[in-house]
């Protein structure tokens, strides 16, 4: 069965990168009606934080971590069940101060885990989500495309692509949004400053 992972991260319940996530997951499910939707709120349900008994848990031979370092490691085993699970990601993605949302990089620091996202051997890091396809749907108030004044400015794109990278997903495709601060002022009505964008999100699942 084909399924696919949806997060979204942005703390807006109406933000743009949800509508556009929901219509990536909606146009997906119309293609792949025996498929199926795995679906997180990353900003009302975060993930929590790595801290010191965390680290000592994931680095601790598995037949030999206590009940204990079992719990702590429960919720990462739980997060990357859903990326081994998944054949396909989309990630909702609100730009904030130039880069991800916290609640996406407490994600991270949960899912990229030494003997289980990623191996090291004689030949250096390996990627252990190989196979994998992901989309980044990325909105912002201004324009951070590559080219524009802005683009040194965007480290979520960047980031994001090395992370995944890291991990084994090497097809990734972005979508941008930029701009969406002339929806907030009034500027530009929503729908029309969504049109381009929505398109662009129907024909990448098609």
């Amino acid at each position: 069965m084909p399924t696919l992972l949806h997060l979204d991260s942005s703390p807006l319940p109406t933000s743009i990168s949800r509508e556009l996530a929901a219509e990536f997951s909606k146009t997906w499910n119309h293609k792949h009606p025996d498929g199926k939707v795995i679906y997180r709120d990353l900003a009302t349900n975060p993930a929590k934080p790595v801290d010191t008994t965390w680290i000592y848990s994931a680095y601790t031979p598995e037949d030999a971590r206590s009940a204990e370092q079992k719990s702590a490691l429960a919720h990462s085993d739980e997060l990357i069940a859903e990326l081994e699970q998944a054949d396909e990601y989309v990630i909702g993605v609100a730009m904030h101060n130039f880069s991800i949302p916290s609640v996406l990089k407490l994600w991270v620091d949960q899912i990229a885990r030494n003997g289980r996202t990623f191996s090291y051997g004689s030949a250096g890091p390996e990627g252990l989500l190989k196979g994998k396809k992901a989309t980044l749907i990325v909105a912002s108030g201004g324009v951070y495309e590559p080219g524009t004044p802005m683009g040194a400015y965007n480290f979520s794109d960047p980031y994001l692509r090395t992370i995944l990278g890291f991990l084994g997903v090497t097809d990734v495709h972005v979508i941008s949004a930029g701009g969406a601060a002339q929806v907030m002022t009034g500027a530009v009505d929503r729908g029309t400053f969504l049109k381009p964008s929505l398109d662009v999100v129907r024909n990448a699942v098609a």
